[in-house]
C-alpha cells in the first residue's frame, strides 16, 4: 500500500483563525527559483512576490525566510499568510449548541460561511469558532451553505477528523432540514424524490440531468399556513444544492432562493434581508470516537414562517 507523503506542520501561526497558505512545489516546470514558480503560479504579479519574500513573509518550513536567489527543489513546502479581504461582518450570533474534547457542534446563522473560501476567509464560522473558543486545531467535518442556516459538526483534534467524516461519506449520519416554501395541494407528500444532479465548476446554479440518480430526499408537509408550507427534508445524499434543486422541482422553490428557479444578480455586501428559509435543523449520530449517540437540534427560527411580515419587507 502506497503511503501518503507527509505534510509538515505549519512554522506560521494562524491570523485571525486563518490557517496561512501552503503551497507545495510541483515535478518539473524548468524554473531556476522558487521566486519564479510563485510569480507564474500566484499570478499576483512579480512586484507583489518581491516585495512579500523583501518583508520576510513567505517562509520555508523551517520557518526562516524565503530569499529571492533560493532554487527550485520539487516536493518543497513555502508558507504565506494571504491578505485578507474586506468582509461584511455578519451581524448574527454562531451559537455552540456542544463542546467536548472531540467535536463541537454550532448553530449557524444565514449568511456565514462555513469555512474560508473565496472571498468569505476570516468571517465564516470555522474562523470565528477558532477564535471564540481558542481552539486553533478547530476542523470542518462538513459544510453548509453560506445561506443556510443551521447545525454543523466540528472536529477538536486534526487526527480525528477523518472518523468524523467518515459518518457523512458512508451515510451513518441522520440529518434532517426544515424550510418554508409555496404550498401547493396538487402536490402529493410525503414524497421521496429521487435524480441525478450535476454541479459544474463556475457555474452557480446545479441541475439534474438524465442518469442514474444521485441525490435521494424526502419531503415531508409539516404544516400550511394560507399560501406557505413548512417542510421537513431528509437527504440521504449530499450533492450540491440537492435539496433546493429537489423543491423548485417539485415547484415549490424555496423562499429567498437566489438561484432556484431562477439566478438572480449578487445581493450586496451588507444586504442581510429575506434569507434563504432553509435550517439544517437536526443531526443524530453514533460518535465514532467515543461510542455515544448523540442528536442535536437547532434552536434557530426561519422567519417566513415565524414572522413573514418582517422576513418580507
Amino acid at each position: 500500500m502506497r503511503r501518503k507523503p507527509r505534510i509538515p506542520p505549519s512554522p506560521l501561526p494562524q491570523r485571525d483563525g486563518v490557517d496561512p497558505v501552503r503551497i507545495k512545489l510541483p515535478q518539473g516546470g524548468g524554473w531556476a527559483t522558487v521566486r519564479e514558480h510563485l510569480v507564474e503560479r500566484l499570478a499576483a504579479g512579480a512586484g507583489v512576490i518581491d516585495g512579500m519574500i523583501g518583508e520576510g513573509l513567505i517562509v520555508r518550513e523551517d520557518g526562516h525566510p524565503l530569499t529571492a536567489d533560493a532554487a527550485y527543489a520539487p516536493g518543497m513546502f513555502v508558507w504565506f499568510h494571504r491578505e485578507l479581504p474586506h468582509e461584511e461582518r455578519v451581524p448574527f450570533a454562531l451559537d455552540v449548541v456542544y463542546h467536548d474534547a472531540h467535536i463541537v457542534v454550532a448553530d449557524k446563522p444565514h449568511f456565514l460561511a462555513t469555512t474560508p473560501r473565496g472571498s468569505h476567509v476570516a468571517e465564516t464560522a470555522l474562523a470565528r469558532l477558532r477564535r471564540q473558543l481558542d481552539l486553533p486545531t478547530l476542523g470542518a467535518a462538513h459544510r453548509l451553505d453560506r445561506l443556510t442556516a443551521g447545525l454543523v459538526l466540528f472536529t477538536v483534534r486534526p487526527e480525528e477528523r477523518g472518523a468524523y467524516q467518515s459518518l457523512f461519506r458512508d451515510k451513518l449520519i441522520r440529518k434532517e432540514y426544515e424550510a418554508v416554501a409555496p404550498y401547493d395541494e396538487r402536490l402529493a407528500l410525503p414524497h421521496t424524490v429521487r435524480s441525478r444532479i450535476v454541479k459544474e465548476r463556475g457555474v452557480m446554479a446545479a441541475r439534474e440531468v438524465p442518469g442514474e440518480p444521485n441525490a435521494v430526499s424526502r419531503v415531508e408537509l409539516l404544516e400550511r399556513r394560507g399560501p406557505r408550507g413548512r417542510y421537513r427534508l431528509t437527504p440521504s445524499t449530499g450533492q450540491t444544492h440537492q435539496l433546493r434543486v429537489h423543491m423548485n422541482a417539485l415547484g415549490v422553490p424555496l423562499l429567498g432562493d437566489p438561484l432556484y428557479p431562477v439566478v438572480t444578480g449578487p445581493v450586496p455586501a451588507g444586504d442581510f434581508r429575506r434569507p434563504l428559509q432553509l435550517l439544517a435543523r437536526a443531526l443524530e449520530f453514533t460518535d465514532p470516537v467515543t461510542g455515544h449517540a448523540h442528536r442535536f437540534v437547532s434552536g434557530r427560527a426561519l422567519q417566513a414562517w415565524s414572522a413573514y411580515d418582517d422576513w418580507a419587507q
